[in-house]
């Protein structure tokens, strides 16, 4: 079975540095905001060239964590795509506020700045809700169409929250993503393009003030000195051995991602005529976490992938189900259609990619592809 994602590989390729990396951590004890957590914040803020980056417990608090110094809560709406991750839309719905759900386009996948400019004007005019904030997803390793959502956010007034827990690496008109908003969160779950051994996060602001408050909400809201509690925190510091293991990995990053631009290109030279390959963002360079392929329908894609288990080829779907069908959104959704976002989960189906993913290997999965849909 080919892997989907193969983390083995990447750990005997940097061991070495990961084994120097941990042996030092184990040595000094310093396992909560120990060194090598200052050394990552500054080692990623320079790589996106962000003034600050506040290291978190994971992408979802790095979301709650910036949502929470916003004040955003009860009465606030926050929009965000319906077509992506859970976790985008259960923090606003944790602090009170109300996720408004966004279509998006059907060819990147993006959040489509039109509809959203649309859905703010319907909530304005329902004058139920308060539009607060804007949360756009870099989905699948591409850039959201920032300088289109900037401008709309600017003049509806909105806190706009870059969601780039799958896209770090990437870059929009030459320059890395983690300045195009506001704020931006990052994730390092393990199997992102930048991943731990364990959930972590963190937020990148130019913002002197909004770092500083990150700072005292993931340490419980402490102020000058441990036990001065200025404001309702939460717990969510990045632990010192997980720092230790992404300042080994952050060393071959740029190489890794090249090589998942090797597979990209594969598969797109292989397939682009057997199914819809991933249309790219304009002007950008992905981070490729995901290659997402359409088929015509659910059942071809059903077939699809039951072929592909039998010749040893792994598949996934992302996503399965749009964030306004699902149970936990049901009372919150206004009701609004989203039919590309609905559509596209019925046919969307991922690749396995990855830096260790050989040209043999790749060649093989196409093949598989190929003979499955011949």
């Amino acid at each position: 079975m080919i892997p989907f994602l193969d983390l083995k590989a990447q750990q005997a390729r940097i061991e070495p540095e990961l084994r120097r990396r941990l042996e030092a951590v184990l040595a000094h004890c310093q396992f909560i905001l120990g060194p090598e957590v200052a050394e990552l914040e500054t080692r990623l803020a320079a790589y996106c060239g962000a003034t600050h980056c506040v290291s978190v417990s994971s992408g979802t608090d790095a979301i709650q964590i910036a949502m929470m110094a916003e004040g955003i809560g009860r009465g606030d709406a926050v929009f965000l795509p319906a077509f992506t991750y859970t976790a985008t839309a259960e923090v606003p719905l944790v602090l009170g506020a109300t996720p408004v759900f966004v279509d998006v386009d059907p060819a990147t996948f993006q959040i489509d700045p039109a509809h959203l400019a649309a859905r703010i004007a319907e909530i304005r005019a329902a004058g139920v809700l308060k539009p607060r904030a804007l949360i756009g997803v870099d989905l699948f390793g591409q850039p959201a169409d920032w300088p289109a959502l900037r401008a709309i956010a600017q003049s509806e007034g909105l806190f706009t929250l870059d969601d780039c827990a799958q896209s770090f690496g990437a870059s929009l008109s030459g320059r890395k993503l983690g300045r195009e908003a506001d704020a931006t969160a990052i994730s390092f779950f393990p199997s992102k393009p930048l991943g731990g051994y364990g959930d972590g996060g963190a937020l990148l602001t130019d913002s002197d003030e909004r770092a500083a408050l990150y700072r005292s909400l993931r340490t419980h809201g402490e102020g000058t000195t441990r036990y001065e509690v200025m404001r309702t925190g939460m717990n969510g510091r990045l632990d010192t051995l997980q720092a230790a293991v992404l300042l080994a990995k952050l060393d071959v990053f740029d190489a890794e991602l090249a090589e998942r631009a090797r597979v990209a290109a594969i598969y797109d030279r292989r397939l682009g005529n057997v199914l819809t390959t991933p249309k790219r963002v304009p002007d950008s360079a992905s981070a490729w976490a995901v290659y997402a392929v359409l088929l015509p329908d659910g059942a071809i894609r059903d077939r699809l992938q039951a072929s592909l288990r039998e010749q040893g080829v792994p598949s996934a779907i992302y996503y399965p189900r749009a964030l306004h069908h699902q149970p936990a959104y049901a009372a919150s959704h206004d009701g609004a259609a989203l039919p590309v976002s609905e559509d596209l989960a019925t046919r969307i189906m991922a690749l396995p990619i990855h830096p260790d993913l050989s040209d043999a290997d790749a060649e093989r999965v196409c093949d598989a592809v190929a003979t499955a849909l011949g």
